[in-house]
């Protein structure tokens, strides 16, 4: 199956922050000072104010970007978001934590969780993917788009429309510069349906 890359032109800012471009089916963003997503657990807070830059799908599907950025502040992050309410969402990708790269998720379903993997190394770019099957999110990370290892399994709520896009934030920094490229989405036939017509079929 062809993959083209979803049109940026036609997707939605949620918080659009102040400077924004689309060249080439490319985003580049500076992320909003002092914006994040996470709900409460540890930190005692909810914050839902960072940029987001996204569009809306149902049933089962592959998303998948290539993510660079100039981190510069503890905490700053980019990468994908799967978003289905304020208080149900997952968004993996990047984030700087003491001068160090970690492979970041954060799963809120009322309250946020976090699980990181350090890397031991500057990373140029990175490659986040998601897939989204029945009642799971499965993420993963690349360096070169070819060899992909899961960094989370997660569940979301299924037989419900996902926003899905972009973000970034800069919880205590002052912003900074991220770039997201090859921005695709391919659709998966649903496996329920398709056991149902398999064991339906008038063969």
């Amino acid at each position: 199956m062809q993959v083209t890359g979803q049109k940026l032109d036609k997707m939605i800012w949620f918080n659009e922050p102040n400077e924004w471009t689309i060249s080439n089916n490319a985003l580049s963003m500076f992320v909003t000072p002092k914006s994040d997503y996470w709900r409460i657990s540890h930190y005692g807070f909810t914050v839902d104010d960072a940029p987001f830059f996204y569009t809306e799908r149902g049933g089962e599907f592959e998303v998948k970007v290539k993510i660079s950025a100039n981190y510069k502040t503890r905490f700053d992050q980019a990468g994908l978001m799967l978003r289905i309410d304020h208080e149900n969402y997952i968004k993996a990708g990047i984030e700087f934590v003491d001068g160090k790269y970690n492979l970041s998720t954060v799963v809120t379903h009322r309250t946020s969780d976090w699980s990181i993997i350090p890397v031991d190394k500057e990373i140029p770019f990175i490659w986040i993917k998601a897939i989204r099957r029945l009642d799971a999110v499965e993420f993963f990370y690349s360096f070169d788009d070819k060899q992909y290892t899961m960094m989370r399994n997660a569940w979301l709520q299924d037989n419900h429309p996902v926003l899905i896009g972009m973000m970034g934030a800069s919880p205590d920094g002052d912003g900074f510069q991220a770039n997201f490229e090859h921005f695709s989405i391919k659709h998966l036939p649903d496996q329920r349906r398709t056991k149902w017509l398999k064991e339906n079929s008038s063969d």
